[in-house]
C-alpha cells in the first residue's frame, strides 16, 4: 500500500427529505447566494420552488443552463456574478456537472488570472466561495471532494482540476430526488460509478486489502441495485445505496494507497470535448476494449480477482478465461442491463478525428497515460478503433 493523506472535510446529510433542512444548513453563509442548476429539472420536480421558499430571506442570483459536459462559458458567467453580487455561498444543485461547475466559479472568483488559467493550474489558488450542493442524480461523486472537469470548446480540451479549497462545505444526499431522473441519465451514472471503481481497483499496488475490499463491496452494489432502478425508479434501497457507492468512490475512500491512471477517463475526457457526448455512456463503450486491449501476463491476476470476488465466476478456471468471462460480462452489463450501445459509431463517433483525439488525450497526460498498464498515442487509436 501507498503512503496517503486523507481528509475529507464536507459535511453530509444524507436520507429522505433532507434538501428540506436547507434554510437551517445556509443560515451561517451569508445572505447572497448564487444558485446553480441544470437544464430545469428542478423546477419540473419542484425543487426548486422549494429552496426558493426556504432560502426567501436570502438574495438569490442563478446561473441556469449548465450543461451535461460543463463549459467554460458557464463559469465565467458564474464568476462575473460572484464578483458583481458579493456571493457569499453557491448552492449547487444538480448532478455531478452543477457541481464541476460550481466549484471552477468558486476558484476562479478570487483567482489572480482567468478561469481557464485556475483551472489548468490552480495551485496558487488562496481563496474560494465556499460551496453547499444538493445531489440529484448519483454517479460522479463530485458533492465529496475536490475535483472537476470543465470543457474548452474553443480549443476541444476537457480538463480536470482539483485543491483542496474546493470540497463544497455542505451536501444534501437525498435519493428521493433521483426519482424523477431518465432512465438514460440513470444508466449513465450507474455506469460512471462502475468506471470510477475500475479506474480505482485495475492498479498494480500490492497490500492494500482494504482498499481491494471497499472497491469489491461497491462494485457489487453497482452489480445489484442498477438493474433494480431501471425497472423501479422509485426504489429507496436501490437508490440510496448507489448514491452512497457513487459518493464514497470518489471521495478517497476507496483509492488512497493505490496508484491510479484513470486511463478510460482520459480517452472519454476528449471524446466529450469533440462530440459533446454523454460521460458515462462513452465510458460504458471504452472501458471493456480497454480492458482487452491491456489483458496479458502483467495484468491478468487483477482480471481474475475481481472476475472472481465481484463477479462469482468459478476461480478453478484457468486465469485467462476467468478475465475474458469477466471482461465479457461487463461489457454484456452495460449494454444488456443499462440499455448502453456498444459502439461509438452508434453514438456518432466515426474514426476521422481518432488520431487528433489520442494526441489531446496523451497531452492532458503530458504525454503518456501512466495507468494499469501504460498507454501511448497509437495505443489510444488502437482501442478507439476497436470501439469504432
Amino acid at each position: 500500500m501507498n503512503n496517503f493523506i486523507f481528509h475529507v472535510p464536507t459535511k453530509v446529510y444524507f436520507g429522505k427529505d433532507e434538501h428540506k433542512n436547507l434554510s437551517e444548513i445556509m443560515k451561517s453563509f451569508g445572505t447572497n447566494v448564487l444558485l446553480v442548476y441544470g437544464s430545469g429539472s428542478i423546477k419540473k420536480s419542484g425543487l426548486y420552488e422549494s429552496v426558493m421558499a426556504q432560502l426567501n430571506e436570502k438574495n438569490m442570483y442563478e446561473l441556469a443552463n449548465v450543461a451535461a459536459n460543463p463549459r467554460l462559458e458557464s463559469v465565467v458567467e458564474g464568476v462575473t456574478l460572484c464578483r458583481n453580487n458579493n456571493i457569499d455561498v453557491i448552492l449547487a444543485i444538480g448532478g455531478g456537472s452543477v457541481c464541476d461547475c460550481s466549484k471552477a466559479i468558486a476558484g476562479a472568483t478570487y483567482f489572480d488570472g482567468d478561469a481557464w488559467d485556475m483551472i489548468m493550474d490552480p495551485i496558487s489558488l488562496n481563496k474560494a466561495v465556499p460551496i453547499v450542493s444538493i445531489t440529484t442524480l448519483s454517479g460522479t461523486g463530485s458533492e465529496m471532494n475536490c475535483t472537476g472537469v470543465i470543457t474548452n470548446q474553443e480549443i476541444n480540451d476537457k480538463r480536470g482540476f482539483r485543491h483542496p479549497l474546493l470540497f463544497p462545505v455542505v451536501s444534501i444526499l437525498d435519493p428521493t430526488l433521483t426519482y424523477t431522473l431518465p432512465k438514460n441519465q440513470t444508466a449513465a451514472g450507474c455506469a460512471d460509478i462502475l468506471s470510477h471503481l475500475f479506474e480505482i481497483y485495475f492498479n498494480r499496488v500490492e497490500g492494500a486489502y482494504v482498499q481491494e475490499e471497499l472497491c469489491h463491496s461497491f462494485m457489487k452494489t453497482v452489480f445489484k441495485y442498477s438493474p433494480v432502478v431501471m425497472d423501479k425508479p422509485d426504489d429507496y434501497e436501490a437508490r440510496s445505496n448507489l448514491m452512497w457507492a457513487a459518493t464514497l468512490t470518489l471521495n478517497s475512500l476507496a483509492g488512497s494507497g493505490f496508484a491510479q491512471g484513470w486511463s478510460c477517463h482520459a480517452m472519454q475526457h476528449v471524446l466529450g470535448a469533440f462530440y459533446n457526448n454523454t460521460h458515462g455512456v462513452g465510458l460504458a463503450i471504452l472501458t471493456p476494449a480497454w480492458m482487452r486491449y491491456i489483458l496479458d501476463e502483467t495484468t491478468v491476476s487483477r482480471f481474475v480477482k475481481y472476475g472472481v470476488h465481484v463477479l462469482g465466476i468459478d476461480s478453478n478456471k484457468e486465469d485467462f478465461e476467468i478475465a475474458n468471462e469477466a471482461i465479457q460480462m461487463t461489457q454484456d452489463f452495460f449494454v444488456n442491463v443499462l440499455e448502453i450501445p456498444s459502439t461509438l459509431h452508434e453514438v456518432g463517433i466515426d474514426d476521422t478525428r481518432f488520431e487528433e483525439m489520442a494526441k489531446k488525450a496523451i497531452q492532458s497526460k503530458n504525454g503518456v497515460i501512466k495507468g494499469f498498464k501504460t498507454l501511448y498515442e497509437q495505443d489510444v487509436v488502437n482501442i478507439y478503433n476497436i470501439c469504432k
